[in-house]
């Protein structure tokens, strides 16, 4: 396979390894895999280029691999990263960066347990999964940082059973994986939600203190990868409502081939309907499993028009058009060099920005600075 497809290599940036990048005007925000790194910010005015100009660093025992900015206002999160953790604290970092170069901490919002994993954040609320004082695993929470020196807690989601400290009896048997709330994506009234190895769920958040389910499906019995992220389009496809839910190449519940993405129809949001999946063509699904961390991982929250550009772990970037939801089709690709010490490349998150260049973080090493033509 050719390293690369109607894509062409702009830079490439020497850091540790990420979890999460995201471009705010000409910044690019990169959240680190591994402790002291925590979050570096970099000037990306050209992006051949890319200029260091901050940096903030996390205790051992903690990471801050997910960023995100909005409003001159960045949050990262702070979790658990091994067992011997300092007293630091679990929950986000919210900070200043009207002035990029010079991030100020505006305030730290804690929360009981390991902490926050991966969220939304639209400038007003964060959409948030929190583990939490009384619950078994992560839970969905809104939290209002319209004031973000003292952010309030809007409301709370969880899978019923998860709530121990309120007596609700544990439904599932113990060698099921416990129930762990991925991350939520908010899309008007709607927040889409990622589960896990529960899942997803649509949740009805017209009132943002009272979200009420629509609906919810597992494929986890069949197909045994962790639901991570569950992307509703904005916009109409072929007449239909359409989510894209991508299946993480990690944590299996038994020996498999490599994870995909599915596409589904949520026209009636009562009853999502899969219409049609992707996966990388080469890969083997028929023979024997592969390592995890060769299939998929994660779409990109920011895309343009029907094109959603993947970090497909072991495969690179995939540019996916799905224009047509029952036929998803790839119109490019950039396979990364292998960093130093692994044994291939492992993209862990992508984003794009608004002249429509990618970025594309490997949770082991680098951030690749890529141009497309496919987005026109």
């Amino acid at each position: 396979m050719p390293k690369s497809l109607n894509t062409s290599h702009l830079s490439h940036i020497d850091c540790p390894g990420g979890g999460q990048v995201w471009v705010d005007g000409t910044t690019l925000y990169v959240g680190h895999m591994r402790p002291p790194s925590g979050t570096s910010i970099y000037d990306i005015s050209d992006p051949r280029n890319p200029r260091q100009i901050a940096r903030i660093d996390v205790p051992d025992g903690w990471h801050s691999h997910k960023v995100r900015v909005q409003n001159g206002i960045m949050i990262v999160n702070h979790e658990r990263f091994g067992q011997n953790a300092p007293e630091f604290g679990g929950g986000l970092g919210i900070y200043d960066v009207s002035r990029p170069a010079e991030p100020k901490l505006i305030s730290k919002w804690r929360t009981a347990g390991k902490g926050v994993h991966r969220y939304d954040f639209d400038g007003h609320h964060a959409y948030i999964s929190p583990t939490a004082e009384g619950y078994i695993g992560n839970i969905t929470m809104t939290l209002d940082l319209s004031d973000p020196v003292n952010p309030r807690e809007v409301g709370r989601w969880w899978v019923p059973g998860q709530w121990q400290a309120g007596g609700e009896e544990y439904p599932w048997d113990p060698a099921w994986p416990t129930p762990r709330c991925h991350h939520p994506l908010r899309l008007g009234d709607r927040m889409y939600v990622s589960y896990w190895h529960h899942g997803l769920f649509i949740l009805d958040v017209s009132d943002l203190s009272k979200p009420k389910l629509i609906s919810e499906l597992n494929t986890s019995l069949a197909f045994p990868h962790p639901t991570h992220t569950c992307l509703p389009m904005p916009q109409t496809l072929k007449g239909r409502k359409i989510m894209v839910v991508a299946d993480e190449d990690v944590a299996k519940l038994y020996p498999a081939p490599p994870a995909f993405a599915w596409i589904y129809d949520i026209t009636d949001e009562r009853t999502p309907v899969p219409i049609s999946t992707f996966q990388v063509e080469g890969i083997d699904t028929t023979g024997e499993p592969q390592p995890p961390m060769t299939g998929c991982h994660q779409p990109s929250e920011r895309f343009k028009g029907s094109i959603i550009p993947f970090a497909w772990f072991a495969q690179g970037l995939r540019l996916v058009d799905i224009a047509d939801p029952f036929a998803p089709k790839e119109v490019g690709h950039f396979l990364p060099d292998v960093p130093e010490g692994a044994q291939r490349a492992s993209s862990n998150d992508v984003t794009i920005d608004d002249r429509g260049i990618i970025y594309l973080v490997d949770r082991v090493h680098g951030v690749d600075i890529i141009e497309t033509s496919v987005f026109g």
